[in-house]
């Protein structure tokens, strides 16, 4: 398995928006690259005999029955709404730049 770059470091932080110095970058694809290798290492004990798990213990969602109640009418909504057209909420863009 390839070792993590610097460049991939610095391409996945853009990508998450977070700002790292110099000395982040290299630390962090050093620890990147041992995480790799360690997968690298189970994926060769593991054989096609070990089946694949994301938890130890068998798990279930407890749901409740999907019952139809009463909704709010638009008015009711939007009434502590601090902006709206009548149809839908008014937000602020939050990303700041086009991807």
């Amino acid at each position: 398995m390839s070792e993590i770059t610097r460049e991939e470091v610095e391409h996945l932080a853009g990508l998450a928006r977070i700002a790292l110095t110099d000395d982040e970058v290299t630390s962090l694809t050093a620890e990147l690259s041992h995480i790799v290798e360690a997968i690298a290492t189970i994926r060769e004990v593991a054989g096609d005999d070990v089946p694949a798990t994301s938890h130890p213990v068998p798990m279930a969602n407890v749901l409740r029955p999907d019952v139809v109640g009463e909704t709010l009418t638009h008015e009711q909504a939007f009434a502590g709404a601090p902006s709206h057209d009548g149809e839908r909420f008014r937000v602020s863009a939050i990303l700041g730049e086009e991807q």
